[in-house]
C-alpha cells in the first residue's frame, strides 16, 4: 500500500480478527467478518492466533508500541457499535467517515436495510470494493461506497451524489481518522457536520493534543516516535476537557466520552482480562441539537 495513511486501515482490523479467538465472555469486540476482510497473508497469520500463547505474544508486542493500545483499539469499536445499536430506532442513515476495512455496514446489512455510506480516500474505497466482492460476492444494496479526500473534496456534495439525504437523522462514525488530518481538515469536516439534521449522532475518536505536541507521552514513546517523529502522520489533537467547547459551535452537544477509565470499567474488567487502557486516544459521543 503506497499511501501511508491508507495503510493504517489494516491494523485495527487485525486486532478485531484476533479477538474472535477469545472465548465470548473474554472477547473485547465481536466481529465475525474481520478476518475475511483482510489480505490472504494476514488471514493466514490470524489463523495462528487460535493458540492463547500466540495471542499473548501479539498483545505484548502491541503493548510495547503503546501501553493500553490493544484495549483502546478493540474497545473503541465495541463502544461505537454499542452506541450505533442503541440509536438505530431513531436514525435514518449511517455515515462512516474513514471507513477503512471496517465491517459495521456489512454486519448491519444482515438485519437492517438502513442506508450506510462508507466514506474514505479513493485508494481505500477501491480496495474496500474489491475486498467486499471477494468476501461476500457483492456489495449489499444498503451500503454505498463514497470516495473522498477529506482535505480537498466537498463532503456533502459527494454524499448527496451517492444518495445521502441531508435531512435524514444520521449516525456519523469518525473512527481513527482525526489525528491524521490537519486542523483545517478537521474543521472542514465539522463544518459539514454543522448541517446534520437535529437528532443525528456522532461518535469520533481523537488523540490527546498534549501527546501530539510531546508534552506528555503517556509511556508510549515508541508510538510517539512512529507517528510524530518518523512519519509525522499524526497532526491533530484535542484535550478531553476541551471537546465539548470544540463541538458546540458546530451545533453538537457532547453526551459522554469513553476514555481509559470508561473502557476498563465497561469492557476490560467484565472480561476478566489483565489489560490496561491508554490515555493517548479517547472516543467522544455527541448529539446534534
Amino acid at each position: 500500500m503506497s499511501n501511508p495513511v491508507a495503510a493504517t486501515a489494516i491494523g485495527p482490523m487485525v486486532l478485531a480478527a484476533v479477538e474472535q479467538y477469545e472465548p465470548v465472555r473474554r472477547r473485547l469486540v465481536d466481529d465475525d467478518m474481520a478476518s475475511s476482510f483482510l489480505p490472504a497473508g494476514l488471514r493466514a497469520f490470524i489463523r495462528t492466533m487460535r493458540w492463547p500463547v500466540a495471542r499473548g505474544l501479539l498483545i505484548q508486542a502491541t503493548e510495547r508500541l503503546g501501553p493500553g493500545l490493544w484495549a483502546n483499539l478493540t474497545c473503541r469499536k465495541r463502544y461505537i457499535g454499542d452506541k450505533l445499536t442503541q440509536a438505530l430506532p431513531n436514525i435514518d442513515a449511517v455515515v462512516i467517515l474513514g471507513a477503512g476495512l471496517d465491517t459495521k455496514g456489512y454486519r448491519l446489512a444482515r438485519h437492517s436495510a438502513i442506508p450506510v455510506f462508507e466514506v474514505d480516500l479513493p485508494v481505500n474505497i477501491e480496495r474496500k470494493r474489491s475486498v467486499v466482492r471477494r468476501a461476500l460476492g457483492t456489495v449489499p444494496d444498503s451500503v454505498h461506497l463514497v470516495p473522498v479526500d477529506f482535505e480537498r473534496d466537498d463532503l456533502a456534495a459527494e454524499l448527496a451524489k451517492h444518495g445521502h439525504v441531508a435531512a435524514h437523522r444520521t449516525f456519523f462514525v469518525w473512527e481513527g481518522v482525526t489525528q491524521y488530518l490537519s486542523a483545517d481538515g478537521v474543521g472542514a469536516t465539522f463544518e459539514f457536520l454543522r448541517s446534520a439534521a437535529p437528532g443525528s449522532r456522532l461518535a469520533f475518536t481523537y488523540v490527546r493534543s498534549d501527546f501530539i505536541d510531546g508534552t506528555n507521552r503517556y509511556g508510549a514513546q515508541s508510538l510517539y516516535r512512529r507517528f510524530r517523529v518518523r512519519s509525522q502522520l499524526w497532526q491533530f489533537g484535542l484535550q478531553p476537557d476541551g471537546v465539548a467547547a470544540f463541538a458546540e459551535p458546530y451545533g453538537w452537544q457532547l453526551i459522554e466520552q469513553a476514555g481509559p477509565d470508561y473502557l476498563i470499567e465497561h469492557y476490560v474488567s467484565p472480561s476478566g482480562r489483565n489489560l490496561t487502557a491508554s490515555q493517548v486516544e479517547w472516543t467522544a459521543f455527541a448529539e446534534k441539537r
